[in-house]
């Protein structure tokens, strides 16, 4: 073989390997291009993530004030409140005091007008809405004792 065709054959070798090498560049450029396509729309989910993320972060703070508000809000309430059952009990224990202690003096007042009188007494005038004793006796401590314990539940329900 002559120098000529070695050469010449040398020559298509490096060409052949060039046209392919020429391919192959092609090829990574579309590829680089495609990646870097995707690194624009991943950049750009990025900064949404991260605007999002921020948005959140203020609105966790947002309502970490809310729930500290409420949650102060809420114990003076229940404080108030407590206060307010403790005032009210310490009445209606009074108010029931004040109605035992005129239901004795009511009876005791009655037994001694039956002890000093032969004559009989007048029944006091009961309101409708008290039932009468069913052994007669103690009618109008009765209808006082009633009276107070009605006193007493609506001061209790309006507490309520």
């Amino acid at each position: 073989m002559s120098s000529f065709t070695v050469s010449m054959m040398i020559e298509l070798l490096v060409a052949g390997l060039l046209v392919a090498t020429i391919a192959y560049c092609v090829a990574l450029n579309r590829r680089l291009m495609r990646l870097r396509s995707d690194e624009q729309s991943l950049k750009a989910t990025i900064a949404e993530l991260i605007t999002a993320t921020e948005i959140a972060e203020r609105a966790i703070q947002g309502l970490k004030v809310t729930v500290r508000e409420c949650d102060g809000t809420l114990g003076e309430r229940l404080r108030t409140a407590e206060r307010f059952l403790v005032d009210i009990e310490r009445e209606v224990k009074a108010g029931q005091v004040v109605v035992d202690r005129i239901s004795r003096i009511t009876e005791a007042a009655r037994d001694a007008g039956k002890a000093r009188s032969p004559i009989p007494a007048v029944e006091p005038i009961v309101p409708v809405l008290v039932r009468e004793p069913v052994d007669g006796q103690g009618a109008s401590a009765a209808s006082t004792l009633a009276a107070a314990k009605a006193f007493a539940a609506r001061v209790q329900t309006r507490a309520a």
